[in-house]
Protein backbone atom coordinates (compact mmCIF):
# COMPACT_ATOMS: atom_id res chain seq x y z
CA UNK A 1 0.00 0.00 0.00
CA UNK A 2 1.14 3.44 -0.07
CA UNK A 3 0.78 7.09 1.72
CA UNK A 4 -3.21 7.72 2.57
CA UNK A 5 -2.12 11.17 2.56
CA UNK A 6 -1.04 10.96 -1.40
CA UNK A 7 -2.85 14.11 -2.13
CA UNK A 8 -1.01 15.90 0.07
CA UNK A 9 2.13 18.18 -1.74
CA UNK A 10 5.46 16.52 -0.95
CA UNK A 11 8.80 17.98 -0.58
CA UNK A 12 12.38 16.55 -1.42
CA UNK A 13 15.50 16.82 -0.31
CA UNK A 14 16.64 18.95 -4.10
CA UNK A 15 15.75 22.09 -5.43
CA UNK A 16 14.33 21.46 -9.08
CA UNK A 17 17.93 22.24 -10.75
CA UNK A 18 18.87 19.08 -8.61
CA UNK A 19 21.03 20.85 -6.52
CA UNK A 20 20.70 20.75 -2.28
CA UNK A 21 17.48 22.63 -1.00
CA UNK A 22 17.22 22.21 2.57
CA UNK A 23 14.28 19.42 2.09
CA UNK A 24 12.38 22.38 0.66
CA UNK A 25 11.00 22.75 -2.94
CA UNK A 26 8.96 25.45 -4.29
CA UNK A 27 5.17 25.60 -3.37
CA UNK A 28 2.90 24.79 -6.17
CA UNK A 29 2.69 21.18 -6.68
CA UNK A 30 3.08 17.59 -5.90
CA UNK A 31 6.82 16.13 -6.11
CA UNK A 32 6.31 13.81 -9.58
CA UNK A 33 9.06 11.89 -8.88
CA UNK A 34 8.18 11.00 -5.49
CA UNK A 35 4.60 10.17 -7.19
CA UNK A 36 6.19 7.98 -10.14
CA UNK A 37 7.73 5.74 -7.42
CA UNK A 38 5.05 4.91 -5.85
CA UNK A 39 2.73 4.07 -8.74
CA UNK A 40 6.04 1.76 -9.51
CA UNK A 41 5.83 0.54 -6.20
CA UNK A 42 2.19 -0.44 -6.55
CA UNK A 43 2.71 -2.19 -9.94
CA UNK A 44 5.10 -4.42 -8.69
CA UNK A 45 3.19 -5.41 -5.47
CA UNK A 46 0.55 -6.54 -8.05
CA UNK A 47 3.04 -8.65 -10.09
CA UNK A 48 4.56 -9.90 -7.56
CA UNK A 49 1.39 -11.07 -5.67
CA UNK A 50 0.36 -12.84 -9.05
CA UNK A 51 3.39 -14.24 -10.58
CA UNK A 52 5.42 -14.82 -7.21
CA UNK A 53 8.41 -14.13 -8.57
CA UNK A 54 11.03 -13.89 -6.26
CA UNK A 55 13.54 -11.87 -7.73
CA UNK A 56 11.05 -9.11 -8.09
CA UNK A 57 12.05 -8.17 -3.92
CA UNK A 58 15.92 -6.95 -4.96
CA UNK A 59 14.57 -5.04 -8.87
CA UNK A 60 12.60 -3.03 -6.76
CA UNK A 61 11.84 -3.72 -2.71
CA UNK A 62 8.27 -1.64 -2.94
CA UNK A 63 7.71 -2.14 0.77
CA UNK A 64 11.05 0.24 1.46
CA UNK A 65 10.27 2.34 -0.68
CA UNK A 66 6.84 2.96 0.04
CA UNK A 67 7.48 3.28 3.58
CA UNK A 68 9.95 6.02 2.66
CA UNK A 69 7.52 8.13 0.89
CA UNK A 70 5.08 7.94 3.75
CA UNK A 71 7.88 9.25 6.52
CA UNK A 72 8.80 12.09 3.82
CA UNK A 73 5.24 12.95 3.88
CA UNK A 74 4.93 12.46 7.89
CA UNK A 75 7.26 14.49 8.61
CA UNK A 76 6.53 17.38 6.24
CA UNK A 77 3.15 17.07 8.60
CA UNK A 78 4.37 17.25 11.49
CA UNK A 79 5.16 20.98 11.01
CA UNK A 80 1.70 21.30 12.19
CA UNK A 81 0.56 19.26 15.66
CA UNK A 82 1.11 16.03 16.37
CA UNK A 83 -2.16 14.84 17.72
CA UNK A 84 -4.24 17.16 14.41
CA UNK A 85 -1.68 14.99 12.17
CA UNK A 86 -2.11 11.80 13.45
CA UNK A 87 -5.91 12.12 13.81
CA UNK A 88 -5.95 12.82 10.61
CA UNK A 89 -3.46 9.92 9.05
CA UNK A 90 -5.05 7.52 10.89
CA UNK A 91 -9.11 9.35 9.74
CA UNK A 92 -7.98 8.55 5.98
CA UNK A 93 -6.69 5.38 6.78
CA UNK A 94 -9.52 3.58 8.22
CA UNK A 95 -12.98 4.34 6.49
CA UNK A 96 -11.22 2.50 3.32
CA UNK A 97 -10.17 -0.66 5.25
CA UNK A 98 -13.79 -0.83 6.98
CA UNK A 99 -15.33 -1.48 3.59
CA UNK A 100 -12.30 -3.98 2.91
CA UNK A 101 -13.56 -5.41 6.04
CA UNK A 102 -16.75 -5.87 5.36
CA UNK A 103 -16.81 -7.52 1.92
CA UNK A 104 -14.24 -9.71 3.36
CA UNK A 105 -16.24 -10.80 6.32
CA UNK A 106 -19.18 -11.27 4.38
CA UNK A 107 -17.12 -13.61 2.27
CA UNK A 108 -15.35 -15.18 4.96
CA UNK A 109 -18.84 -15.88 7.46
CA UNK A 110 -21.13 -16.95 4.47
CA UNK A 111 -17.93 -19.60 3.60
CA UNK A 112 -19.27 -20.92 6.67
CA UNK A 113 -16.05 -19.51 8.85
CA UNK A 114 -16.95 -18.93 12.86
CA UNK A 115 -13.89 -17.07 14.48
CA UNK A 116 -15.26 -19.08 18.04
CA UNK A 117 -14.61 -22.29 16.78
CA UNK A 118 -12.03 -21.62 14.83
CA UNK A 119 -8.69 -23.30 16.67
CA UNK A 120 -6.25 -21.23 14.94
CA UNK A 121 -7.31 -18.31 16.32
CA UNK A 122 -7.92 -18.96 20.34
CA UNK A 123 -11.48 -19.51 20.19
CA UNK A 124 -12.91 -16.80 21.75
CA UNK A 125 -9.73 -14.63 21.31
CA UNK A 126 -10.69 -14.59 17.80
CA UNK A 127 -13.99 -12.83 18.09
CA UNK A 128 -12.08 -10.00 19.75
CA UNK A 129 -9.57 -10.11 17.11
CA UNK A 130 -12.16 -9.31 14.71
CA UNK A 131 -11.31 -5.47 16.27
CA UNK A 132 -8.28 -5.78 13.93
CA UNK A 133 -10.25 -5.15 10.72
CA UNK A 134 -11.76 -1.83 12.20
CA UNK A 135 -8.43 -0.46 14.03
CA UNK A 136 -5.37 -2.50 12.68
CA UNK A 137 -3.46 -2.41 15.58
CA UNK A 138 -2.23 -6.07 15.38
CA UNK A 139 -3.10 -9.13 12.97
CA UNK A 140 -7.06 -9.99 11.94
CA UNK A 141 -7.83 -13.41 12.12
CA UNK A 142 -9.01 -15.56 9.39
CA UNK A 143 -9.55 -18.76 8.32
CA UNK A 144 -6.31 -20.76 6.56
CA UNK A 145 -8.98 -22.83 4.77
CA UNK A 146 -12.31 -22.26 3.84
CA UNK A 147 -14.92 -23.78 0.98
CA UNK A 148 -13.65 -26.20 -1.06
CA UNK A 149 -10.68 -27.00 -3.47
CA UNK A 150 -13.05 -27.27 -6.16
CA UNK A 151 -15.00 -23.78 -5.45
CA UNK A 152 -14.66 -21.28 -7.85
CA UNK A 153 -11.71 -19.55 -5.35
CA UNK A 154 -8.98 -21.86 -3.52
CA UNK A 155 -9.35 -22.73 -0.20
CA UNK A 156 -6.62 -20.56 1.10
CA UNK A 157 -8.35 -17.53 -0.77
CA UNK A 158 -8.85 -15.70 2.92
CA UNK A 159 -5.15 -16.06 3.75
CA UNK A 160 -4.72 -14.77 0.56
CA UNK A 161 -7.05 -11.38 0.77
CA UNK A 162 -6.02 -10.62 4.21
CA UNK A 163 -2.32 -11.31 3.35
CA UNK A 164 -1.79 -7.16 2.26
CA UNK A 165 -3.15 -6.10 6.30
CA UNK A 166 0.36 -6.67 7.63
CA UNK A 167 1.46 -3.14 6.12
CA UNK A 168 -1.62 -1.11 7.37
CA UNK A 169 -0.64 -2.35 10.81
CA UNK A 170 2.79 -1.48 10.16
CA UNK A 171 1.72 1.63 8.52
CA UNK A 172 -0.43 2.84 11.51
CA UNK A 173 2.46 2.25 14.12
CA UNK A 174 5.00 4.40 12.33
CA UNK A 175 2.50 7.11 12.14
CA UNK A 176 1.92 6.86 16.04
CA UNK A 177 5.76 6.55 16.45
CA UNK A 178 6.44 8.94 14.25
CA UNK A 179 6.33 12.54 16.48
CA UNK A 180 8.85 10.95 19.06
CA UNK A 181 11.32 8.97 16.37
CA UNK A 182 11.24 12.85 14.75
CA UNK A 183 11.98 14.42 17.66
CA UNK A 184 14.91 11.93 18.39
CA UNK A 185 15.86 12.15 14.55
CA UNK A 186 16.71 16.02 14.60
CA UNK A 187 18.89 15.28 17.85
CA UNK A 188 20.94 12.00 16.86
CA UNK A 189 20.02 12.06 13.27
CA UNK A 190 22.33 8.75 12.49
CA UNK A 191 22.12 6.97 15.46
CA UNK A 192 18.33 7.14 14.58
CA UNK A 193 18.61 6.39 11.01
CA UNK A 194 20.27 3.07 11.88
CA UNK A 195 18.70 1.83 15.11
CA UNK A 196 16.46 -0.41 13.21
CA UNK A 197 19.24 -1.74 11.14
CA UNK A 198 20.80 -2.66 14.39
CA UNK A 199 16.98 -3.90 15.91
CA UNK A 200 16.93 -5.95 13.16
CA UNK A 201 20.40 -7.57 13.20
CA UNK A 202 18.45 -8.80 16.67
CA UNK A 203 14.95 -9.78 16.00
CA UNK A 204 15.30 -10.77 12.63
CA UNK A 205 18.54 -13.16 12.44
CA UNK A 206 16.88 -15.27 15.52
CA UNK A 207 19.25 -13.72 17.83
CA UNK A 208 16.14 -13.08 20.06
CA UNK A 209 12.90 -14.74 19.09
CA UNK A 210 9.47 -12.45 20.03
CA UNK A 211 6.81 -15.14 19.40
CA UNK A 212 3.93 -15.09 17.49
CA UNK A 213 2.29 -11.68 16.03
CA UNK A 214 3.84 -9.71 18.38
CA UNK A 215 7.34 -11.04 17.37
CA UNK A 216 6.13 -9.91 13.57
CA UNK A 217 5.20 -6.43 14.36
CA UNK A 218 8.24 -5.67 15.78
CA UNK A 219 10.44 -7.33 13.16
CA UNK A 220 8.15 -5.50 10.25
CA UNK A 221 8.74 -2.01 12.26
CA UNK A 222 12.44 -2.66 12.40
CA UNK A 223 12.38 -4.26 8.83
CA UNK A 224 11.17 -1.01 7.37
CA UNK A 225 11.84 1.57 10.05
CA UNK A 226 15.24 2.75 8.13
CA UNK A 227 13.13 3.34 5.27
CA UNK A 228 10.82 5.43 7.16
CA UNK A 229 13.45 7.61 8.72
CA UNK A 230 14.98 8.18 5.46
CA UNK A 231 11.98 9.69 4.54
CA UNK A 232 12.55 12.20 7.26
CA UNK A 233 16.22 12.88 6.29
CA UNK A 234 15.15 13.21 2.63
CA UNK A 235 12.55 15.83 3.94
CA UNK A 236 14.69 17.74 6.51
CA UNK A 237 17.84 17.78 4.15
CA UNK A 238 20.28 15.56 5.51
CA UNK A 239 20.36 13.36 2.26
CA UNK A 240 20.91 16.03 0.50
CA UNK A 241 23.94 16.83 2.62
CA UNK A 242 25.82 13.94 2.06
CA UNK A 243 28.17 13.84 -0.66
CA UNK A 244 26.52 11.72 -3.67
CA UNK A 245 29.87 9.28 -3.80
CA UNK A 246 29.53 8.65 -0.78
CA UNK A 247 26.23 7.93 -0.15
CA UNK A 248 26.11 5.52 -2.87
CA UNK A 249 29.37 4.09 -2.33
CA UNK A 250 27.80 3.19 1.42
CA UNK A 251 24.43 2.17 0.22
CA UNK A 252 26.25 -0.50 -2.66
CA UNK A 253 28.27 -2.07 0.63
CA UNK A 254 25.17 -2.39 2.47
CA UNK A 255 23.23 -4.08 -0.67
CA UNK A 256 26.27 -6.19 -1.05
CA UNK A 257 25.87 -7.51 2.83
CA UNK A 258 22.28 -7.82 2.30
CA UNK A 259 22.34 -9.99 -0.99
CA UNK A 260 25.31 -12.24 1.03
CA UNK A 261 23.02 -12.60 3.96
CA UNK A 262 20.51 -13.66 1.77
CA UNK A 263 22.42 -15.86 0.02
CA UNK A 264 23.52 -17.78 3.58
CA UNK A 265 20.25 -17.64 4.53
CA UNK A 266 17.54 -18.47 1.79
CA UNK A 267 13.91 -18.70 2.70
CA UNK A 268 11.36 -21.20 1.92
CA UNK A 269 11.52 -19.26 -1.98
CA UNK A 270 14.58 -19.11 -2.20
CA UNK A 271 15.80 -15.55 -2.36
CA UNK A 272 12.65 -13.52 -1.59
CA UNK A 273 13.74 -11.22 0.50
CA UNK A 274 10.53 -10.71 1.78
CA UNK A 275 11.43 -14.05 3.77
CA UNK A 276 15.10 -12.80 4.92
CA UNK A 277 14.65 -9.79 7.38
CA UNK A 278 18.28 -8.82 7.49
CA UNK A 279 18.44 -9.09 4.05
CA UNK A 280 15.04 -6.83 3.38
CA UNK A 281 16.45 -4.26 5.87
CA UNK A 282 20.04 -3.57 4.01
CA UNK A 283 18.53 -4.05 0.86
CA UNK A 284 15.96 -1.67 1.02
CA UNK A 285 17.89 0.90 3.14
CA UNK A 286 20.46 0.78 0.47
CA UNK A 287 18.12 0.86 -2.35
CA UNK A 288 16.27 3.85 -1.06
CA UNK A 289 18.97 5.83 0.09
CA UNK A 290 20.17 5.88 -3.98
CA UNK A 291 16.80 6.69 -4.70
CA UNK A 292 16.50 9.44 -2.76
CA UNK A 293 19.98 10.63 -3.47
CA UNK A 294 19.21 11.20 -7.12
CA UNK A 295 15.64 12.91 -6.52
CA UNK A 296 15.05 15.42 -9.03
CA UNK A 297 12.35 17.98 -8.07
CA UNK A 298 9.47 17.06 -11.06
CA UNK A 299 6.49 19.21 -10.29
CA UNK A 300 5.69 17.63 -13.89
CA UNK A 301 6.56 14.72 -15.23
CA UNK A 302 9.09 15.09 -17.84
CA UNK A 303 9.73 13.82 -21.81
CA UNK A 304 8.03 10.23 -22.80
CA UNK A 305 7.04 9.67 -19.02
CA UNK A 306 4.22 12.56 -19.32
CA UNK A 307 2.38 10.08 -20.93
CA UNK A 308 1.75 8.23 -18.37
CA UNK A 309 0.69 11.29 -16.20
CA UNK A 310 -3.04 10.29 -15.67
CA UNK A 311 -2.33 6.94 -14.57
CA UNK A 312 0.79 8.18 -12.08
CA UNK A 313 -1.86 10.37 -10.47
CA UNK A 314 -5.02 8.15 -10.46
CA UNK A 315 -2.77 5.43 -8.83
CA UNK A 316 -1.65 7.90 -6.30
CA UNK A 317 -5.18 9.25 -5.63
CA UNK A 318 -6.04 5.53 -5.32
CA UNK A 319 -3.42 3.80 -3.80
CA UNK A 320 -5.16 2.78 -0.35
CA UNK A 321 -7.84 1.27 -2.41
CA UNK A 322 -5.31 -0.79 -5.12
CA UNK A 323 -3.18 -2.05 -2.48
CA UNK A 324 -6.03 -3.69 -0.13
CA UNK A 325 -8.14 -5.15 -2.90
CA UNK A 326 -5.32 -6.11 -5.50
CA UNK A 327 -5.02 -9.78 -4.39
CA UNK A 328 -8.45 -10.23 -3.84
CA UNK A 329 -9.44 -9.40 -7.45
CA UNK A 330 -5.81 -11.42 -8.52
CA UNK A 331 -8.41 -14.32 -6.95
CA UNK A 332 -11.27 -13.28 -8.74
CA UNK A 333 -9.54 -13.82 -12.11
CA UNK A 334 -9.72 -17.22 -11.89
CA UNK A 335 -13.06 -17.97 -12.12
CA UNK A 336 -13.69 -15.39 -14.53
CA UNK A 337 -11.33 -17.15 -16.68
CA UNK A 338 -12.43 -20.65 -16.70
CA UNK A 339 -15.51 -19.42 -18.00
CA UNK A 340 -13.72 -19.19 -21.20
CA UNK A 341 -13.11 -23.66 -20.76
CA UNK A 342 -16.99 -23.67 -21.70
CA UNK A 343 -17.04 -21.55 -25.06
CA UNK A 344 -17.96 -24.03 -28.17
CA UNK A 345 -14.23 -22.74 -29.49
CA UNK A 346 -12.54 -24.10 -26.54
CA UNK A 347 -13.43 -28.02 -26.93
CA UNK A 348 -10.77 -29.42 -28.43
CA UNK A 349 -7.06 -30.22 -26.96
CA UNK A 350 -5.19 -27.53 -28.28
CA UNK A 351 -7.30 -24.81 -27.50
CA UNK A 352 -7.69 -26.11 -23.87
CA UNK A 353 -3.39 -26.26 -23.87
CA UNK A 354 -3.15 -22.77 -25.31
CA UNK A 355 -5.13 -21.43 -22.56
CA UNK A 356 -3.81 -23.44 -20.38
CA UNK A 357 -0.26 -22.15 -21.04
CA UNK A 358 -1.02 -18.37 -21.08
CA UNK A 359 -3.05 -18.19 -18.12
CA UNK A 360 -1.53 -16.29 -15.99
CA UNK A 361 -1.08 -14.03 -19.26
CA UNK A 362 -4.62 -13.10 -19.07
CA UNK A 363 -5.13 -13.11 -15.12
CA UNK A 364 -2.32 -10.40 -15.46
CA UNK A 365 -4.23 -8.45 -18.55
CA UNK A 366 -7.55 -8.84 -16.69
CA UNK A 367 -6.43 -7.78 -13.07
CA UNK A 368 -5.90 -4.40 -14.23
CA UNK A 369 -9.66 -3.47 -15.68
CA UNK A 370 -10.49 -5.66 -12.33
CA UNK A 371 -8.99 -3.32 -10.29
CA UNK A 372 -9.77 -0.15 -12.97
CA UNK A 373 -13.86 -1.47 -11.41
CA UNK A 374 -12.98 -1.36 -7.53
CA UNK A 375 -11.39 2.16 -7.94
CA UNK A 376 -15.04 3.10 -9.26
CA UNK A 377 -16.71 1.10 -6.59
CA UNK A 378 -14.16 1.75 -3.85
CA UNK A 379 -11.73 4.47 -4.36
CA UNK A 380 -14.44 7.31 -3.21
CA UNK A 381 -14.14 6.45 0.14
CA UNK A 382 -11.07 7.73 0.28
CA UNK A 383 -11.94 11.30 -0.86
CA UNK A 384 -14.83 10.48 1.64
CA UNK A 385 -12.43 9.99 4.56
CA UNK A 386 -9.71 12.73 3.53
CA UNK A 387 -13.15 15.26 3.92
CA UNK A 388 -12.87 15.77 -0.57
CA UNK A 389 -15.59 15.51 -2.42
CA UNK A 390 -16.25 11.96 -4.07
CA UNK A 391 -14.53 11.38 -7.23
CA UNK A 392 -14.67 8.65 -9.25
CA UNK A 393 -11.88 8.83 -11.45
CA UNK A 394 -9.13 11.11 -10.20
CA UNK A 395 -6.49 11.12 -12.73
CA UNK A 396 -5.92 15.20 -12.55
CA UNK A 397 -7.57 15.47 -15.78
CA UNK A 398 -10.18 18.00 -14.38
CA UNK A 399 -7.64 19.66 -12.08
CA UNK A 400 -4.70 20.66 -14.73
CA UNK A 401 -8.07 22.46 -16.49
CA UNK A 402 -9.24 24.29 -13.56
CA UNK A 403 -5.21 25.24 -12.83
CA UNK A 404 -4.92 26.37 -16.57
CA UNK A 405 -8.12 28.56 -16.58
CA UNK A 406 -7.19 29.98 -13.51
CA UNK A 407 -3.91 30.93 -14.90
CA UNK A 408 -5.38 32.35 -18.10
CA UNK A 409 -7.78 34.68 -16.22
CA UNK A 410 -4.87 35.93 -13.79
CA UNK A 411 -3.10 37.01 -16.79
CA UNK A 412 -5.60 38.66 -18.43
CA UNK A 413 -6.42 40.48 -15.54
CA UNK A 414 -2.65 41.87 -15.21
CA UNK A 415 -3.28 42.45 -19.57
Amino acid sequence: MAEPAADERQTGGRQADGKPGGGRKSPGGRDRYLDILRSIALVRVVVYHLFGWAWLTVVFPSMGVMFALAGSLMARSLSRPAWGVIRGRVRRLLPPLWAFSVVALTLMFAGGWNPVKDPDHGGTWGVVDLINYVIPIGAPPFPWHIGSKSGLLEDTWAVQAAGPLWYLRAYLWFVVASPLLLWAFRRVPWATLLAPLALTAVVGTGLVTIPGETGNAVSDFAVFGGCWVLGFAHHEGVLAKVPRYVAVSCSALLMAFGLWWASGHPGSDGWDLNDIPLAQAAWSFGFVVILLQYSPSWQELPGRLARWDKLVTLSNNRAVTIYLWHNMLIMATVPIIDQAYNLPFMQSNRAVEVLDSSYMVWMFLLVWPLIGLAIVAFGWIEDIAAKRGPRLWPNGVRGRAASRGVRAGAHRGRG
